[in-house]
């Protein structure tokens, strides 16, 4: 009984992460109106990580030094520094389709990686589940997969998949800190990567000044990345790296069903018919897999 009700509660964490993130992408389309991509992105991990950091304040949690410390910082510029820096640099000339393409590789990407350093096995069945989300997901994005632009934003596009699965990577090879603490440290390390990134590419540098937009900012602020990331530490402390990286797959989903209620346009067959091949996929590379432990 106690396997299965923790098991119940990571994998309604890991649904929480794929609702979120999914909504995120609608959250980040009312930020762009106003702010500019990394100027954005920074403005929104470096307040989320003022707010940690209160919150590790006054809840008296210790600092991570050494080797911990190191883990934290290096999951940061992975994870929220390169990974972001490198989305929105390809999604210049990508198209999100294609973008989503590429991420839907993150699984496939991970269990290599894991492997290379000895925490897991590459088995079939984490292979098949992995083709199988990638087909779904190219068949999701169809319409938008030709690529008309230089190789340098494809690579960039392929090297935020690489940095997000060595983020996953990292959390798993480092000893472990509080949740909060290593997404205080990894936010505040992001966010000055991409700030820098904003000022070297001469972004203008502003805060919002319609409602909609202080409204979407808060929302990625609190929800979208110190609830996002915070469950996505809890599901990683117990499920696979490569597991855990599915939840990215979903997103996209997510995403075209929020836009689909908001525009008031109806479902597609095509949206059904790739949206149960991804779940398929995840079904047989995730999920079946933690039901087993």
């Amino acid at each position: 009984m106690g396997n299965s009700l923790r098991t119940t509660t990571y994998l309604g964490a890991f649904l929480l992460i794929v609702l979120i993130g999914g909504t995120n992408f609608v959250a980040v389309r009312f930020s762009n109106i106003e702010l500019a991509p990394f100027w954005g992105a920074g403005l929104r991990f470096a307040l989320a990580s003022l707010v940690l950091f209160l919150v590790i304040h006054f809840k008296h949690l210790a600092l991570p030094k050494g080797r911990n410390l190191g883990g934290a910082i290096l999951y940061g510029a992975l994870g929220f520094g390169a990974s972001y820096a490198f989305l929105y640099f390809a999604l210049l000339k990508v198209s999100a389709g294609f973008a989503s393409v590429i991420m839907s590789l993150l699984p496939l990407m991970t269990i290599f990686l894991a492997s290379i350093y000895g925490l897991e096995k590459v088995t079939m069945r984490a292979i098949l589940g992995g083709v199988i989300t990638v087909c779904g997901i190219a068949l999701l994005f169809s319409n938008q997969l030709s690529v008309n632009t230089q190789i340098l934003y494809v690579l960039a596009t392929v090297g935020g998949a690489l940095a997000a699965a060595g983020s996953a990577i990292v959390i798993k090879k480092f000893p472990k800190n509080h949740p909060l603490v290593t997404n205080a440290i990894g936010m505040a390390v992001g966010s000055v990567i991409l700030i820098l990134l904003s000022l070297i590419t001469r972004e203008s540098p502003s805060l919002p000044s319609l409602f909609s937009t202080w409204i979407a900012l808060v929302y990625l602020i609190v929800i979208g990345s110190i609830g996002l990331f915070t469950l996505y530490l809890f599901v990683l402390s117990k499920w696979t790296a490569s597991a855990a990286s599915y939840s990215l797959v979903l997103m996209p989903i997510v995403a075209t069903l929020v836009s689909v209620l908001l525009e008031k346009t109806s479902i597609t067959s095509i949206f059904l018919l790739s949206s149960i091949i991804v779940l398929a996929g995840v079904y047989i590379g995730a999920i079946s897999q933690v039901k087993k432990k």
